[in-house]
């Protein structure tokens, strides 16, 4: 076969069959859950103008090195952005309509960032995200953290563990930065030239340097912790304590600070102990509470989580739960007539809610039962020269599940002999969380 001529960009890739439907299904399950919760679904534009992504920090690599950004067409021409992460989008699109608070909502898509490809990481890369805008309330962070376990969990996933951490807040925060701050100045000579660069900026964004040269540093930095103010300090027992309160197990990771600058008070992440390496989190997030009125709006605090669907399905992967289902078709249609009825039969079974499938171009009827078998259809609704001219179907077990393997039905009966066999859709309702 011939090299192909174009190829999917580098940091991309096609995603193919059942692949790709294991991901809708992940979505969906996704969905389920957090609507019973009382999310809605968003969409905002796959584009958005630069200055909403600048307020992601100048700090962090997002906006300084990963951005894909252009000028499109217009005169003027506006300076546009593809969305590196949907927080910023969806903040933007709380200040433009005003929505009522609490404002509870989930999205899904692609994101894109210009990093070095690697397992679970690409330019575009899907997460499904939620946000609570408008409360401030820590039992709104135990919610979150409490739907994003409970998503994880309805996967199958058991080899996982939660950090989290407070970053205080405006009152606690400038004391915390300055002690940082001495202590970073003090050892200035032993920090990596790209840490110097993020000192400048934001002395915080410090400790998530994963260097080697800087761990010995941010090791031994003072943390958080110790300059909490009162309603900061208070904000996080809150949280901890909703958090026993549901059974919910966690870590306090005091050097936890994440990739984005507007983070505030409460941060999180999960990470999969049935992963490899350094690159092991499968999602996260934290407080907002500023991000709002950075972006034109009033005062609105908010908090909200991003997972990633790649690295998602890689744990899901390293677990052995929540495979592809490639088997979609209930019945497979053989007709060795003249394939009007196979057009027929698939349109009943369809309008019932039943998968069907047929194939085209008049095979044989070995070549057809190869493509049933192929389909993972449990049946095949067989129609050959006797059977139309008795007004007949033969249904055959491909499976072997079925103690009467081979049966002739009236073609009449088909629906309602499908809808009394076949196994009733698998609910994703899972135990509740202890």
């Amino acid at each position: 076969m011939a090299e192909p001529r174009f190829r999917a960009p580098r940091g991309t890739r096609d995603i193919l069959p059942p692949e790709s439907d294991r991901r809708r299904d992940l979505v969906t399950r996704f969905a389920e859950i957090v609507g019973r919760a009382g999310y809605s679904e968003i969409s905002t534009p796959i584009f958005e103008d630069l200055g909403v992504f600048l307020r992601i920090g100048e700090s962090t690599d997002v906006v300084t090195k990963e951005m894909y950004d252009f000028r499109d067409k217009s005169d003027p021409p506006q300076h546009l952005a593809l969305r590196p992460e949907l927080t910023a989008a969806i903040c933007r699109a709380f200040v433009e309509h005003r929505p009522t608070v609490p404002w509870k909502v989930w999205c899904e898509g692609p994101q894109f960032r210009y990093e070095k490809p690697q397992a679970g990481r690409y330019r575009q890369f899907a997460q499904v995200d939620l946000e609570v805008i408008g409360t401030d309330d820590p039992h709104a962070d135990v919610e979150v953290i409490a739907v994003a376990q409970q998503f994880y969990q309805s996967l199958g996933l058991v080899d996982f563990r939660l950090a989290i951490n407070s970053l205080g807040d405006h009152e606690s925060r400038p004391g915390y930065m300055a002690a940082l701050l001495n202590h970073l100045e003090a050892h200035r000579g032993d920090l990596s030239e790209q840490s110097l660069a993020t000192m400048a900026k934001n002395p915080l964004r410090v400790l998530d340097s994963k260097r080697p040269e800087d761990q010995k540093i941010v090791a031994s930095a003072p943390v958080m912790a110790d300059h909490l103010g009162g309603a900061a300090a208070a904000h996080f027992t809150a949280l901890c304590d909703g958090l026993s309160a549901l059974g919910i197990e966690y870590e306090v990771s005091p050097r936890l600070v994440r990739g984005l600058d507007y983070y505030t008070r409460t941060t999180f992440e999960f990470a999969s102990d049935a992963l490899e390496g350094s690159q092991n989190a499968i999602g996260g997030g934290g407080r907002y509470d500023r991000l709002v009125e950075d972006l034109g709006g009033p005062p609105t605090p908010g908090i909200g989580f991003a997972l990633g669907v790649d690295r998602i399905l890689l744990a899901c992967d390293a677990e052995a739960v929540f495979p592809a289902d490639p088997d979609r078709i209930d019945v497979f249609v053989v007709d060795v007539t003249d394939q009007t009825a196979a057009l027929a039969v698939c349109a009943e079974l369809r309008r019932a809610g039943i998968g069907a499938d047929r194939s085209f171009g008049g095979r044989s009827m070995k070549a057809q039962m190869k493509l049933a078998d192929r389909s993972g259809a449990r049946f095949a609704a067989i129609i050959g020269p006797d059977e139309a001219a008795a007004g007949t179907v033969t249904l055959r077990d491909l499976r072997g599940g079925d103690q009467d393997r081979q049966r002739e039905i009236p073609r009449d009966d088909i629906v309602a002999e499908m809808t009394r066999i076949l196994p009733t859709t698998p609910t994703t309702d899972q135990p509740r969380l202890s």
